[in-house]
């Protein structure tokens, strides 16, 4: 386990993976530390069940990498962390203890890795672990903080959806008529179909919550079909917003889509579906690039005097220049976009290392 631990280090260039239990309460967590060049290591704490211990380990070091190449490519003064609590995210007997213990994990890496909700956490989780450490952010509104991360997520993704369709369309950046399918609508996938809704799309949902379905349709409109039968939905954009990989060798297979454009991190299973993506002449969008809202809002909470709200909206604002800036890169160099934003990433972290050496 270990030399198989330090080789996946080596190869995704990690800084540091470190393992908590503490079974009297619980908690059996994975703190990831991909890169600090830029920065404290900042990303979600995801509360989930997982197949295995394998799976547990290769989740939260793709996610942390990814949150690397989020936060430079955002141009925000972090590196790229993530953390998992391996629980059921459903459980409420000795929630609050499991949660201060890893508050008290937090404090043993000194500031490297921050935190912030994540898919299975909440506002209220994240204060529960504030009451052990400082290194939080995405804290209550009424306490100064920023709260929920996703309804800047789904802004984010819907500036990127506009850039997305600019692309392909010639300059026609508006959503009105489009048709999208969003799988997953929780916490960013409501408030993207919100967002979807007022701008006059064509919105069709997934999930496995038959309250958020009946929400969906009543106040947005939205057509409702079974969480498998999304892939097979006619849209122009196909949009997940719920777990990672699903688009995948199978799933290709029936998308009927022009733009992939999802809030989900790791949506592709991996770079084997780059040319299946690039032959169906889909327009990946890579989701580190479009799903920045969150992480640049609770970044704002490390600022001197508390949030800017204003300086968040620039922020997100912005995602759509960045969506575009990868899209011609890519379209220029006749390359992938996935590959192509994680370079532009690299480069600014290069940079940051080259100016501390001088």
């Amino acid at each position: 386990m270990t030399k198989s631990v330090l080789e996946a280090c080596a190869a995704r260039g990690h800084e540091q993976v470190v393992f908590f239990n503490y079974p009297d309460v619980g908690l059996k967590a994975i703190v990831a530390i991909h890169d600090t060049t830029l920065g404290p290591a900042l990303g979600g704490c995801r509360m989930s069940l997982y197949q295995n211990d394998e799976h547990a380990l290769d989740d939260v070091m793709r996610l942390s990498e990814g949150m690397t190449y989020k936060s430079a490519l955002a141009g925000l003064p972090l590196g790229g962390g993530k953390s998992i609590i391996i629980a059921d995210p459903n459980i409420v007997e000795g929630r609050e203890a499991l949660l201060q213990k890893f508050g008290e994990c937090l404090n043993a890496l000194s500031g490297r890795y921050i935190t912030a909700e994540d898919m299975g956490t909440s506002v209220r989780d994240i204060m529960a672990i504030r009451a052990k450490s400082k290194y939080v952010v995405g804290t209550d509104p009424a306490k100064g903080g920023t709260g929920d991360p996703s309804p800047w997520t789904a802004q984010g993704l819907f500036v990127a959806m506009r850039a997305a369709v600019e692309h392909t369309s010639s300059g026609e950046r508006s959503l009105k008529g489009k048709r999208i399918a969003v799988q997953g609508i929780g916490h960013v996938g409501m408030y993207l179909v919100e967002l979807l809704a007022k701008e006059g799309a064509i919105v069709t949902v997934a999930d496995t919550h038959e309250v958020l379905l009946k929400r969906a349709a009543s106040e947005f409109n939205a057509a409702v079909v079974a969480p498998d039968a999304i892939y097979d939905v006619p849209c122009d954009i196909f949009s997940p917003c719920a777990i990672g990989q699903t688009v995948n060798a199978s799933t290709l297979k029936r998308l009927k889509c022009s733009i992939i454009a999802g809030a989900a991190n790791n949506q592709l299973s991996d770079r084997s579906v780059y040319e299946t993506i690039k032959s169906k002449k889909i327009l990946y969008c890579p989701d580190f690039v479009v799903n920045s809202g969150g992480v640049i809002s609770v970044c704002a909470e490390l600022a001197e005097g508390g949030p800017n709200i204003a300086w968040v909206k620039e922020r997100v604002d912005a995602i759509y220049h960045t969506t575009v800036k990868v899209l011609d890169e890519s379209k220029r160099q006749d390359r992938f976009t996935e590959e192509v934003a994680i370079d532009l990433a690299k480069e600014r972290i290069v940079v940051a290392k080259m100016g501390r050496k001088q």
